[in-house]
């Protein structure tokens, strides 16, 4: 059930806040208007005598944690030592009281004390919900709510350094700026329709054409490099297609390191779609190894082929393995008319000539043939191994032996250039969910432009501008339904 802002606010939360695994330390975290309440049940001195209240908010101190249903002996129950930090509102995580019980980190001993809390006043905390109560709280907006998670996820260099930036504010600052601009735009034209004896709106439709332009060159510049940057943060969608028995698995093994995929002389032995994350150098690969594209009457066979086409038409980067031993087939010829659709569609793609060690049917001059409408370009000055077709690179190799394979890996970092995405300081959109708001406010800006090209009254320009205007406040949680709030907010760790 969803729960409103009033609810939270009347309620008192607990939950593990470390990893629920044997560590040096464990963290219990309580929030809302008992944390307080519930510290100074918990919480003794060494000489078993109540000691929370005396405790100034913002310091942390050590003491011994107890259970209040066993006391009334000749000592305390004590359940652990302890240091406990205490925080008022509005100076904590959650912009509420806080409470935060340091143990040691043993998984019994950190659901003891869990229990302890949620016996003396606190239910369990949801799923995300210290989080939502810093967003419901006003201290930070959805953006940087987000960025939190991105942060817990962070996998490399990039993704953190993102997140940072998210979480102290660059998307929000950038979207703020946005929105100053075309909710100017909209009172002016508000005022003339109002007031129009002292607000002319004579040449203005000229000059919001060029705010427009202006605005939406920017929402551009910002969706080409989240788009960039995705690729960085998320892993590049990579697939590996070819004819059966090309190579595909022994390159998912080599690419990940260890025999992940069956490799046999038998044709067809991969049936299904095999994914892996594997890391290349600074960037990550999201790896699918799919079954051989062929015509096919197994039905089994079949519809790994029909996965292998699908995932092919989501990559970002496809590498298609050529038998160079066997000579171009009709299955090759069959894969081809898959890359070109891909690749005139924007995809990139490597095109690996497989055993060379063995004697060669097939060479670049056969896959220029096959590429007739792609141009080749000169080779890299110095270079003897890589041909350039624009979005495809040919690539001679040996996966057996591993001759090519280190010009095969320097081509996919060539490819994304990462490390001058990662260098650049751009405000990085994490998320689908900020991306597919930014492209709508773009779109309606380019209303905006189409109704003042066609001439239409200002009133028009008011509907698309507030739409704009609407959809970037959705990034940062402005106007924002409960429900995607849920969503968001569900996704979290518990705890966080």
């Amino acid at each position: 059930m969803a729960l409103t802002y009033d609810t939270l606010q009347n309620d008192t939360i607990a939950a593990i806040a470390t990893g629920i695994t044997e560590s040096g330390i464990g963290i219990i975290r309580i929030s809302g208007p008992d944390a307080f309440a519930v510290g100074d049940r918990l919480c003794r001195g060494r000489d078993g005598s109540h000691v929370f209240s005396s405790w100034k908010p913002g310091t942390i101190h050590f003491c011994l944690i107890t259970d209040p249903d066993k006391e009334g002996g000749k000592e305390p129950c004590v359940i652990d030592e302890a240091m406990v930090s205490v925080m008022r509102a509005p100076h904590s995580y959650t912009t509420e009281d806080t409470v935060e019980i340091n143990i040691h980190g043993g998984v019994y001993l950190m659901n003891r004390v869990l229990e302890l809390a949620l016996h003396n006043g606190c239910r369990m905390a949801e799923p995300g919900e210290f989080t939502k109560r810093a967003f419901l709280g006003g201290r930070i907006d959805l953006s940087r709510a987000e960025a939190v998670m991105d942060l817990i996820q962070s996998d490399n260099e990039f993704s953190r350094r993102t997140a940072v930036e998210q979480l102290e504010g660059s998307v929000s600052t950038e979207v703020k700026k946005l929105r100053e601009e075309i909710l100017y735009e909209i009172a002016f034209i508000e005022s003339a329709l109002d007031d129009p004896e002292n607000y002319s709106m004579e040449g203005y439709p000229e000059k919001l054409r060029k705010k427009c332009a202006d605005l939406i060159d920017r929402l551009d510049h910002l969706l080409q490099f989240s788009e960039s940057g995705r690729v960085l943060k998320e892993g590049i969608r990579t697939v590996i297609v070819g004819k059966p028995n090309a190579g595909k698995s022994s390159l998912m093994n080599f690419l990940a390191g260890s025999d992940r995929a069956i490799v046999t002389d038998v044709a067809g032995t991969t049936r299904d779609t095999l994914e892996e994350k594997i890391r290349l150098g600074d960037v990550i690969l999201d790896v699918t190894d799919t079954a051989g594209i062929r015509k096919t009457d197994d039905v089994v066979e079949k519809i790994g082929v029909e996965r292998a086409q699908k995932a092919a038409k989501q990559a970002d980067l496809i590498l298609y393995l050529v038998d160079t031993s066997t000579g171009i087939s009709e299955e090759d010829r069959y894969i081809f008319r898959l890359l070109r659709e891909r690749i005139s569609a924007g995809t990139r793609c490597i095109i690996l000539l497989n055993k060379t060690d063995l004697p060669s049917r097939t060479d670049r001059n056969d896959i220029a043939e096959m590429f007739r409408f792609i141009a080749p370009s000169p080779k890299p000055e110095g270079s003897t191994r890589v041909v350039n077709y624009k979005r495809a690179e040919v690539i001679p190799v040996s996966i057996r032996t591993g001759e090519g394979m280190e010009d095969f890996k320097a081509k996919i970092q060539q490819m994304f250039r990462t490390g001058e995405i990662a260098s650049k300081n751009e405000v990085f959109l994490s998320g689908l969910r900020q991306r597919t708001e930014a492209r709508s406010a773009r779109d309606s800006l380019k209303l905006v432009v189409n109704s003042i090209d066609s001439g239409m009254s200002e009133d028009f320009f008011s509907i698309d501008l507030m739409n704009a205007y609407t959809a970037l406040g959705r990034i940062i949680g402005e106007a924002v339904e409960d429900d995607l709030v849920e969503e968001i907010f569900s996704k979290f760790c518990l705890g966080k």
